[in-house]
């Protein structure tokens, strides 16, 4: 067992409520580690709460004088079978202009048109808040000042997946949680986590 960045065991079991103020403080006194860029992570499976805490924690940042970026991967990735590819994109695109100081841009897909279309510009930010399924494999070990894992249920992420995608989603659901759950595995994402948190506790 290691410490964690904000003072506890990682792995964190069981997961707790976010604690925003502390991770707030902990992003805004860290030391940059890619290029001048503070990078965050926030991983976790599909429907857990990641984009409401990566939210909610860019706001806190720009409250705090911080400038944050949020970029989420369901941008990224080619569709339902995008998740083993994406990374390649994230550091092409992302990672490795903002290591040099660079700004970024990144290719959009268009989940309707089933292709990506068009070009997303990302200045360089004082914090870039990196989020969706796979945001924190071991290649950003060193790289991020956090890496924020979120959990909850299956039953309750499927609900709330299908609630927003729509029934007809379910096979895809299934098959994305699938390959999730292995990528989850062949990283050890959650052990790796600064911080595993609770995506069914308000924060």
């Amino acid at each position: 067992m290691r410490a964690g960045p904000l003072g506890q065991t990682a792995p964190v079991r069981p997961a707790r409520p976010a604690d925003l103020a502390a991770l707030t403080r902990h992003v805004h006194d860290a030391a940059p580690q890619l290029g001048p860029v503070r990078l965050v992570c926030v991983d976790g499976p599909a429907g857990s709460g990641k984009s409401t805490l990566a939210g909610a924690l860019a706001e806190r940042l720009g409250r705090a004088g911080v400038g944050a970026a949020v970029v989420h991967l369901d941008d990224l990735y080619e569709g339902w079978s995008g998740l083993g590819g994406v990374w390649a994109r994230v550091e092409e695109q992302l990672l490795a202009p903002l290591a040099d100081g660079r700004p970024a841009r990144y290719r959009r897909y268009d989940w309707v048109a089933g292709r990506f279309d068009g070009w997303v510009d990302v200045p360089v930010p004082g914090v870039l808040v990196l989020e969706g399924c796979g945001a924190a494999p071991r290649a950003v070990d060193g790289r991020a000042v956090l890496r924020v894992f979120v959990e909850a249920p299956d039953d309750v992420r499927l609900a709330r997946g299908l609630a927003r995608d729509g029934a007809d989603m379910r096979d895809h659901w299934l098959a994305w949680m699938a390959e999730e759950a292995a990528e989850f595995a062949r990283e050890d994402t959650r052990a790796r986590a600064d911080v595993v948190v609770d995506g069914t506790v308000p924060w």
